[in-house]
């Protein structure tokens, strides 16, 4: 059966598995996390809305899953919203805060929206939809590292603003975002508009503070409060966890639109609760692992391509990731040649649809070439990464820039 027995799977250079270097893009089910879903697909498979015993064990699952996530996040579970994964946990937040406004009497063309040049697909393609229904949306723009500067968010917030977007941690270049600063940022602004806040209709002066942290709960603390957003977005399927399960944080007062809820899927729901609560418990030592071998990366691939440059900053980086220029070798073309030699890694986000290969826009907002938006490389390092890993790829990696570079 196909399942079974894969013809595709190929070994790394002959041999028994392949080294996966895309974790960025998405990453095994723990052991563990798979252990604590199976009951719930076979076993205690009730309707968590159903008022029978089998519909009480589910609903007992469920709160127990929403409580353990808003205890990781320094929330309330009613504060909790379960979704399909981070795309639509995004979608909610921009899409719900805007549909509430437009409720509350507001017009689109009235609201203005900031975000930044490097979100994700999911982000940047709901702000262009509502764009072309006349929202303002503010891009900005982002240093040659990558980072976004807390002054650059307030010059752009206007009396108009109603939302801010702004990624925790990049998904191409593993750029860790000042996100606290930025809260505190916002925090001021609302502070001086409340003096002029009209009390007979407060909720048009509202201003959210969104962050999208899927990248972020393997590496990054996840302290709502500490941070200072009003809504978080993560996905199960870049921390150990199940595909199609997310969630969206909301705090507590935030007016937003949420679309009615359906039959909750309590199998992937505990297997994200299960893969939150692990990454929390293994994430100092784990920093310090994969910190540790990404250094050990770097080094041996400027070694031992000389003209190698690194994208991204190095201090404000997620600790898995890597992302490389390589000049005159197209990036795509190196990861096939990769993937021939049993190595998995990317050049770009998975979830970006390009229909005319224009490279990596998250490059090129670095105020890099479009040529070296396209000669870049992304490998991401996970929980099954060795320093023997690392050198078979950077000597695979090296030969085939030796043979193939113009």
């Amino acid at each position: 059966m196909f399942w079974k027995k894969n013809p595709l799977r190929q070994p790394a250079d002959g041999g028994e598995k392949r080294i996966y270097l895309d974790y960025v893009a998405s990453t095994p089910v723990d052991a563990d996390v798979l252990k604590a879903m199976m009951p719930y697909f076979a076993e205690d498979f009730g309707n968590a809305n159903s008022i029978h015993q089998e519909g009480a064990i589910s609903r007992v699952a469920l709160d127990m899953a929403r409580k353990s996530v808003a205890d990781i996040l320094n929330a309330k579970s009613e504060e909790i919203v379960f979704t399909s994964g981070g795309t639509e946990s995004n979608t909610l937040a921009i899409v719900g805060i805007i549909n509430s406004l437009e409720e509350g009497g507001k017009s689109l063309k009235d609201l203005h929206a900031v975000t930044s040049t490097i979100e994700h697909p999911s982000v940047l393609e709901v702000f262009k939809a509502l764009e072309r229904q006349d929202l303002s949306v503010t891009y900005v723009d982002v240093d040659e590292t990558g980072v976004v500067n807390p002054k650059d968010v307030r010059e752009a917030i206007k009396e108009n603003t109603k939302l801010v977007s702004i990624m925790y941690v990049n998904n191409e270049i593993g750029t860790i975002q000042p996100i606290a600063e930025i809260a505190k940022v916002i925090r001021h602004f609302r502070k001086q508009k409340q003096q002029n806040v009209d009390v007979r209709r407060p909720h048009l002066e509202a201003l959210y503070f969104h962050t999208d942290a899927s990248q972020a709960p393997l590496y990054l603390p996840l302290n709502t409060i500490k941070l200072g957003v009003d809504m978080m977005t993560l996905g199960g399927h870049k921390m150990y966890g199940p595909k199609g399960v997310g969630c969206l944080y909301i705090k507590k007062g935030t007016k937003i639109n949420l679309p009615k809820k359906g039959t909750e899927n309590i199998p992937l729901i505990v297997g994200f609760a299960k893969a939150l609560e692990l990454a929390e418990e293994r994430r100092e030592r784990e920093v310090e692992r994969v910190t540790e071998l990404r250094d050990y990366f770097i080094k041996e691939l400027k070694e031992k391509i000389s003209e190698l440059e690194l994208n991204g900053s190095h201090e404000l980086r997620a600790p898995n990731n890597v992302n490389i220029y390589i000049p005159n070798i197209d990036g795509e073309f190196l990861t096939v040649v990769l993937d021939n030699k049993g190595i998995a890694c990317s050049t770009k986000s998975a979830c970006k649809e390009d229909y005319e290969d224009e490279g990596s826009y998250v490059i090129r907002a670095l105020g890099y070439s479009k040529e070296r938006s396209k000669n870049s490389l992304r490998l991401s390092l996970g929980k099954t990464s060795t320093k023997k890993d690392i050198d078979y790829v950077v000597k695979a990696l090296s030969e085939a820039v030796k043979k193939y570079s113009n």
